[in-house]
């Protein structure tokens, strides 16, 4: 059984009635209205949990701020009004950013529509398109359901078009990843589309940028999940074998990993998406060939003061190890002494 939903306007209702008819101070009336539909197993984690601002004096509502905000963007993409997008732009995406209720609010009420507009606006102007594509990223970051094939090929033509600006390759990358999390039709769709060389490809071209390497392999590492409850068997393995396959996605990840040496959110990264793509003995075997196994027994030696490092690349070493002659390689290499010392190290990291 899922937890209970309620919508925002009835969490509004029990904080107004609490102000009105229990005289509680604005926050007092929240806190209690969260304990209240809590203690009966509702998830808020959707709603905005403020003080909706009062009734004007003709009785009408009033709106979230995130709300207003979005009727102040709306009105200057129908208005197509250039001088003040970018500010309304940069707002919506701020408020988004700040916590999924907000966004959820948002979507629910035409959010998505509206910075679609926004990007078909944008098109000519490259800063103005560069928010906009942040804006979406943002709003659909815990929403993957709002993106449809136009915004998707939108996203696509950006990556491909650009792909030599970094600052707009990471902002589509951003939107390929959000719009794939927990939604598998959403992956299968980017994937037939061609997303996947557009991803190694970013690996590549910007393979200076910390950000874009790390943005692009989680991107990559998404493509391989099977986090979507919709859906009973998903294309997860066959995602895995393309990006090996067709678009030699081991090698772009290990020479990626070499170049960013002391960099550990990036190296996190790299080591994790390496482990979601040993799903077969060969691709095992082509690490190991590709320098990949002494890499990462390197770097567990010289990164042991990095939990998130070391809990990586141990996470990569047992994906391998699944093959048994690179058990004999992970032995013969020294790798094992180098696991006993990081348990000994991290012992109270239970996930090391």
């Amino acid at each position: 059984m899922g937890s209970k939903q309620i919508a925002q306007e009835t969490f509004d209702d029990a904080v107004q009635e609490n102000i009105t008819e229990f005289e509680m101070d604005p926050e007092e009336a929240v806190r209690e209205a969260v304990q209240q539909f809590e203690s009966q197993g509702v998830d808020l984690s959707n709603i905005v949990k403020a003080v909706r601002p009062p009734a004007s004096e003709n009785g009408q509502r009033q709106k979230h701020q995130i709300l207003l905000t979005l009727d102040s963007l709306s009105r200057a993409v129908a208005e197509a009004d250039m001088a003040e997008l970018p500010e309304h732009l940069s707002t919506f995406a701020a408020q988004c950013k700040e916590q999924l209720a907000f966004r959820y609010l948002a979507g629910q009420n035409g959010a998505y529509p509206v910075v679609f507009s926004a990007l078909q606006l944008a098109a000519g102007d490259r800063d103005l398109l560069l928010q906009a594509f942040s804006t979406l990223s943002a709003l659909l970051d815990g929403q993957p359901d709002l993106l449809e094939a136009a915004g998707r090929e939108l996203v696509l033509q950006s990556l491909r078009e650009r792909r030599e600006d970094a600052e707009m390759t990471l902002a589509g990358l951003r939107c390929v990843r959000h719009a794939c999390l927990k939604h598998e039709q959403n992956r299968q769709d980017f994937v037939k589309a061609g997303v996947l060389p557009l991803l190694t490809g970013a690996i590549i071209q910007h393979g200076d940028s910390a950000e874009v390497v790390k943005t692009a392999a989680s991107a990559l590492r998404v493509m391989t999940f099977d986090d979507d409850i919709r859906v009973p068997f998903g294309h997860a393995h066959d995602h895995a074998k393309m990006i090996v396959l067709e678009n030699d996605g081991l090698r772009v990840l290990i020479e990626a990993a070499k170049a960013f040496r002391e960099d550990s959110g990036v190296l996190s990264e790299l080591c994790a998406t390496l482990s979601r793509l040993s799903v077969r003995n060969e691709f095992c075997q082509e690490i190991v060939d590709l320098g990949g196994l002494n890499f990462m027994v390197t770097l567990l030696a010289d990164c042991m003061e990095h939990p998130d490092v070391v809990r990586q690349v141990l996470s990569a070493i047992r994906a391998v190890a699944g093959n048994d002659d690179v058990k004999d390689a992970i032995v013969d290499a020294g790798a094992t002494d180098l696991i006993v010392l990081a348990m000994g190290r991290h012992l109270g990291n239970p996930q090391v």
